[in-house]
């Protein structure tokens, strides 16, 4: 997997890191919970679930099997960029941001935003989103619509592409390398 490096926020002189906010994105079942919890632990900052934020429409709309569209998703990012602006050191979050106007959305409102994208097959991302355990709105149907509306970030500022097949461990340390 390539691996974008670009310059990101790294800690002052006097040993103070600078404030920190990441968004670990892409479709379902890439693993992005899991790597933001293990960041947001690592590096002491909150992490915030994305799917926790949408409004209970959106999450009937994907229960139900329907895509969500950039309607529905407009006040969805806009929770969320008030969320990350709520913790003003930084937060984690766990977030698909899979189109590139998305992300030009919520770095609106935080201007430093790093983004980790996790890539996946859709084959993996299928059998991993089937093996979760009740309680998660998305169901496996909905997969194909998240990478057909996926827009790879590659080129974009601050963002990290890394493989979301690797231990969660390892993908943690290789951001960490490359917050510096």
């Amino acid at each position: 997997m390539i691996q974008v490096q670009t310059s990101v926020p790294s800690p002052s002189s006097d040993h103070r890191r600078e404030s920190l906010w990441i968004i670990v994105m892409g479709p379902a079942g890439c693993g992005k919970s899991t790597l933001a919890q293990h960041l947001a632990g690592a590096l002491k900052l909150t992490f915030i679930e994305g799917d926790q934020f949408h409004p209970p429409e959106n999450i009937q709309k994907m229960s139900q099997g329907i895509a969500l569209d950039d309607a529905d998703r407009e006040g969805w990012l806009e929770r969320l960029g008030a969320e990350l602006l709520s913790y003003p050191g930084g937060a984690v979050l766990a977030c698909s941001a899979l189109k590139r106007s998305y992300r030009a959305r919520l770095r609106q409102e935080v201007q430093q935003l790093c983004f980790v994208h996790l890539s996946v097959t859709q084959e993996l991302a299928n059998a991993r989103v089937q093996a979760r355990f009740g309680g998660h709105p998305f169901p496996s149907s909905l997969v194909a619509s998240q990478f057909a509306t996926l827009e790879d970030p590659r080129g974009e500022e601050r963002v990290l592409q890394l493989d979301g097949a690797i231990a969660p461990s390892e993908l943690c340390a290789k951001t960490l390398q490359w917050i510096g």
